[in-house]
């Protein structure tokens, strides 16, 4: 494939994903589901602006740390679609993650602390252990044996 001028203003699938890290499957996975958009050319191939570059680098981003795609798909709505974003743009869609970000960070912590806890007495008792069961909610919702795969 030849290398993608930095003047053009579409890009193939194919440029997209060379570009991006992204396999192609994924990217169209992206655009079903409303993440990203191209145009279609006349031989209905899909065309990207270049634009998209940035969204699929945060729809990762944004996976990464645990965000599902229908939060992304609703910040990505956002953004304007008439030009492409700007940083603060980008920096007023990145504030929608911070509080979830706090709380798993939190819940991370919490994970961390009990952990430690569970490995130092290692019973992974069903009624005390932090681990698989907080609180011993199994046994405040179900009486006898229920814990099954799933």
């Amino acid at each position: 494939m030849p290398p993608v001028s930095w003047k053009a203003q579409e890009l193939t699938i194919g440029q997209l994903a060379e570009r991006s890290g992204v396999s192609t499957s994924a990217l169209r996975f992206y655009e079903r589901n409303g993440l990203i958009h191209s145009r279609r050319t006349s031989g209905n191939q899909r065309r990207y602006g270049r634009d998209t570059l940035r969204r699929v680098a945060f729809v990762r981003a944004s996976q990464r740390v645990g965000i599902s795609l229908e939060r992304i798909r609703t910040v990505l709505g956002l953004l304007p679609d008439s030009r492409t974003p700007t940083r603060e743009d980008w920096a007023r869609v990145s504030e929608c993650w911070r509080a979830d970000l706090d709380t798993r960070i939190r819940q991370l912590e919490e994970l961390r602390d009990d952990l430690t806890d569970c490995i130092g007495c290692g019973c992974l008792s069903l009624d005390r252990c932090a681990l698989t069961n907080p609180h011993d909610a199994y046994g405040a919702a179900h009486s006898g044996s229920r814990l099954t795969g799933g």
